[in-house]
C-alpha cells in the first residue's frame, strides 16, 4: 500500500516545513521509499535543505499536482507534500474536481493529512474548518508544534479536541529544538542528518558537541512521536468508523 502525506495548516508560521523536514529525514533514516513534493514556491524548504530527494510542484498547475497520484499508484512507496499555507482551496478543487480520495481507495491508496498549528486561536479555528470537511476516505494528524507555542491550553480539552479523538485523529506534539541551534542549522543549508552528524570543523562549519547531541535527542523525540502517527494511520481502517459520530466538528471559536 502506498502513502500520501499532504503537510499543512493554512496558516503561516506554524512550523509546517520542519515537520515536513522531520517526516523526509524520518523516511530517510528508517529507509523508507518515497518521493518528498515541495509545493511552497515562496519558501521551498525540503528544495533546500533535501534537494536530493525533492521535487517542486504547483498546487495550480494540474499536470503538476496529478503527479502525486501518479507517483502513489504507479509505485509502492510514500509520497510526501509539503504544502504552502493558504493552499486549501487549490488543494480541495484538484481534490473534489478529480474524486481522488475516492480513487485513492480504489486504488489502495492510504492518504494522510497533517494539519501542523500553533498555539494561536486562528490555528484551532482553521482546525475546526478542517475537521467540519473531514473525509472518511482520508485520515488526520494534529500536530501541536511547541516550537511555535507553549500554550495549547485551549485546545487541549476543547469540544474540538474530544470530537477530533472520536473520530480517530491522531494527536502528536513536537517539542522545540533551541531557537540558536535551529537558526544554525537553517543558515549552514543543513539536513536534520548533517546537523546531527557532521563534526569535521576542518571541512566545513558544523555544530558544536552540544548543539549535536540537542539535535539528536530532539530527532529521538520527534521520531517517537511521527511513529505513533505513521503507526496509527497505517493500521486504522476508516471504513470503521462509526456512523453515529457527528458528521461534522463544531465550530471552536466563532471567528478567524
Amino acid at each position: 500500500m502506498s502513502d500520501i502525506h499532504f503537510v499543512g495548516g493554512e496558516k503561516g508560521g506554524v512550523g509546517k516545513s520542519v515537520v515536513a523536514r522531520l517526516l523526509t529525514q524520518y523516511f530517510i533514516d528508517h529507509a523508507k521509499s518515497f518521493k518528498a513534493l515541495d509545493a511552497d514556491a515562496s519558501h521551498g524548504a525540503l528544495l533546500r535543505f533535501y534537494a536530493d530527494y525533492s521535487q517542486p510542484i504547483s498546487l495550480n498547475d494540474t499536470d503538476d499536482t496529478d503527479q502525486i497520484m501518479q507517483l502513489a499508484v504507479e509505485e509502492n512507496q510514500t509520497v510526501l507534500v509539503d504544502l504552502p499555507s493558504q493552499s486549501k482551496t487549490s488543494l480541495n478543487n484538484w481534490l473534489s474536481e478529480n474524486e481522488i480520495l475516492p480513487l485513492a481507495q480504489e486504488n489502495n491508496v492510504n492518504v494522510v493529512f497533517w494539519h501542523v498549528m500553533d498555539d494561536s486561536v486562528d490555528a484551532s479555528n482553521l482546525l475546526s474548518q478542517t475537521m467540519t470537511h473531514a473525509s472518511t476516505l482520508a485520515k488526520y494528524v494534529i500536530v501541536k508544534n511547541y516550537g511555535r507555542g507553549e500554550d495549547f491550553s485551549q485546545f487541549e480539552g476543547s469540544v474540538l479536541e474530544q470530537e477530533a479523538m472520536n473520530r480517530g485523529v491522531q494527536i502528536i506534539s513536537i517539542n522545540p529544538l533551541q531557537s540558536a541551534t535551529m537558526r544554525k542549522i537553517d543558515r549552514l543549508n543543513y539536513s536534520f542528518w548533517a546537523a546531527a552528524n557532521n563534526s569535521n570543523s576542518r571541512a566545513s562549519e558544523c555544530l558544536g558537541l552540544m548543539e549535536r547531541q540537542r539535535v539528536k535527542y530532539w530527532l529521538k523525540n520527534s521520531y517517537q512521536q511521527i511513529a505513533q502517527a505513521l503507526n496509527a494511520t497505517k493500521q486504522r481502517d476508516n471504513q470503521t468508523i462509526s456512523s453515529e459520530l457527528p458528521t461534522i466538528v463544531r465550530p471552536y471559536l466563532t471567528t478567524v
